[in-house]
């Protein structure tokens, strides 16, 4: 017998990537780049608390990423996105303590200072040297930074605040049954 999946989640994972599309887009100049501020990266603790919005993140960062034109961006930026978001759910599975949010909120972080931090270096030749490694170390440490930033002055403070509202509580229960 197939398993339906119940349209709230598909509902949720739909908004939440045109939410995640929508602030990229809009604060573009710091959201592209090689020191960038992806505010929609906060969302990515989502999956931490509803796996269901995994697929909305991939979704809203490969539209995200459409805005640039680039095809190494669009799937190598994307596939960044998905897979700490994958992990990020992984340790909301685990249990909701201060260590797993911690975790949850690295994940986006180092997906991204590597996998960005090289289409930056070899798709993009962003601050080419002498030395390739070099220039991803450099790459990585920028995209790196501005998701730390990101993910925990945002994206924290979503994880801990949102459980605390009943209702979203209530919404989180009706999406996860």
């Amino acid at each position: 017998m197939q398993k339906r999946i119940p349209t709230l989640r598909i509902t949720t994972a739909a908004v939440v990537a045109a939410a995640y599309a929508a602030l990229t887009v809009a604060l573009a100049p710091i959201s592209y780049g090689a020191v960038q501020f992806r505010v929609s990266e906060a969302l990515t603790v989502l999956p931490f608390l509803m796996p269901c919005t995994i697929w909305g993140l991939w979704i809203g960062c490969i539209l995200a990423n459409l805005y640039t034109g680039s095809v190494i961006d669009i799937v190598f930026g994307s596939l960044a996105t998905l897979l700490a978001a994958l992990f990020t759910a992984y340790f909301g599975k685990k249990g909701d303590t201060v260590k797993n949010r911690l975790l949850g909120c690295l994940m986006p972080v180092l997906f991204n200072a590597v996998i960005v931090g090289a289409v930056l270096t070899w798709g993009y030749q962003i601050r080419p040297a002498p030395e390739p490694i070099k220039s991803f170390v450099f790459n990585a440490a920028s995209v790196g930074v501005g998701e730390l930033g990101v993910l925990y002055f945002i994206g924290y403070t979503l994880l801990r605040q949102l459980p605390r509202i009943r209702s979203f509580r209530a919404f989180v229960d009706r999406v996860n049954r």
